[in-house]
């Protein structure tokens, strides 16, 4: 294992410094022998089974929870929240493959599929296998982060623990800078990069329980994910956080030839805001295509007392953000999605009884994109709100174990970004923007 690894860190440092003439190329077998049901890219174009693939997903990082039969499993609410989203057209999910070991300065996601030493909880596992059954089922495509640069997962500080830092300070408030320094070093440590290496390759080599079908085989699979929100936290580790990217990209193709690798990037914001390192990461040749998150009021785009008032600015700069990367997309030849975009309630309610009218503006802005992209066949080729809460309820705003499973993470306020059943404005012009890329 440590030979192989050794070789990849090899490949990933070679393909980090090949020429520019190399760039957007895509060499990967993946792309010349389409398998029927897989996601494959075509230039700026996703295809499946030969023809276009545009979509309108979500964000549902618990679903692989829900879908096993131990601690916080539900499936007969995943399966009904899956029949839902397919009403609505939805039938892209971005979700997380199990949370690992977290600080305890932190509320993290309950039950962690990796813990402490590095074990795995084989009921987790299952329900990620069952989640796969069922949204096969569907004919629904899986898009699975591998970890997170946060700690409400465990992320990046999961794997400094076990290599003998101090366990991760909370990243809300005014622990964010502290939290930040401290994450950092994942970049700079070979042994936790090796430890996270060797996680991906359990993940992305194993065989479901239920089907026995390889992961790897898997169509229902679109994309295997390095993290979600990698940044190397400092300027100094920029150079190091690109050659971590290739080389795990590399791994995974090697592991698995063929299925898209993507990164979970930010985009701008998740390389420092330097254009030529994000350029430089999806430009990868074991990178298919280029990801962007957009957070109009974490980002300062809009106030947090204000969002109402603000909206018009809020979309001003998110049309800016998706401009700005879509031309990024073209330069490097690949498709691009808007994987992670929220907005909160009006008054920045977190009651599902507040009304959705500023975030309705921003979600038709975004998928009336990603429609104008469809109809010109451009390289915004799809996106996945963030996120669904489904028929779940939010009972108080910090989340502990036995409460539902929402898309807000455990440290954030329990009803902040999540779209539920009873949003209909908010559903309606998801299903009428789904139902339009789908022709």
């Amino acid at each position: 294992m440590k030979i192989r690894h050794l070789f990849t860190a090899i490949i990933g440092l070679m393909c980090s410094i090949l020429p520019t003439s190399a760039i957007g190329q895509n060499t990967n077998p993946q792309a010349q022998a389409a398998l029927p049901g897989f996601v494959t890219t075509d230039g700026t174009h996703f295809l499946l089974d030969g023809k276009p693939y545009y979509f309108i997903g979500a964000n549902m990082w618990y679903a692989p929870i829900l879908a096993s039969e131990g601690q916080g499993g539900n499936r007969q609410r995943l399966q009904a929240e899956l029949d839902i989203l397919c009403m609505l057209g939805v039938r892209n999910l971005r979700i997380l493959a199990g949370a690992d070991s977290g600080s305890p300065h932190a509320n993290t996601v309950r039950p962690v599929l990796q813990h402490e030493d590095g074990s795995l909880n084989d009921t987790l596992l299952a329900g990620l296998d069952h989640l796969l059954v069922e949204m096969g089922k569907r004919n629904m495509k899986a898009v699975i982060y591998l970890t997170n640069a946060w700690d409400w997962s465990g992320g990046y500080g999961h794997y400094l623990v076990r290599t003998g830092h101090a366990p991760s300070p909370n990243a809300s408030g005014e622990g964010y800078n502290d939290y930040v320094e401290h994450a950092a070093q994942f970049i700079f440590d070979d042994k936790a990069q090796q430890l996270y290496l060797e996680h991906v390759e359990r993940i992305v080599t194993r065989k479901n329980t239920y089907t026995g079908l390889p992961y790897s085989e898997d169509p229902t699979i679109m994309s295997w994910q390095i993290c979600n929100e990698p940044r190397p936290f400092s300027k100094e580790g920029k150079a190091k956080f690109s050659a971590w990217i290739g080389t795990t990209a590399t791994l995974i193709k090697q592991l698995d030839p063929h299925h898209l690798v993507s990164t979970g990037s930010e985009g701008l914001y998740g390389c420092e805001k330097d254009t030529a390192l994000c350029t430089t990461l999806h430009a990868h040749p074991a990178i298919d295509y280029l990801t962007v998150h957009i957070w109009p009021v974490n980002w300062g785009w809009a106030r947090r007392t204000h969002t109402d008032t603000d909206i018009s600015k809020a979309i001003h700069r998110t049309e800016q953000y998706i401009r700005l990367h879509e031309q990024m997309a073209m330069s490097i030849r690949k498709p691009f999605v808007i994987e992670e975009f929220g907005y909160p309630r009006d008054t920045h309610s977190y009651s599902i009884d507040a009304s959705t009218s500023s975030r309705d503006r921003l979600y038709a802005a975004i998928m009336q994109r990603v429609v104008n992209s469809h109809n010109r066949r451009g390289a915004l080729a799809g996106c996945n709100f963030w996120g669904w809460g489904g028929i779940g309820r939010p009972t108080a705003n910090d989340w502990q174990p036995g409460m539902d499973y929402l898309c807000d993470p455990p440290h954030e306020p329990q009803g902040w970004y999540s779209v539920f059943d009873t949003d209909k404005t908010t559903l309606r012009i998801i299903r009428d923007a789904a139902r339009k890329v789908s022709k």
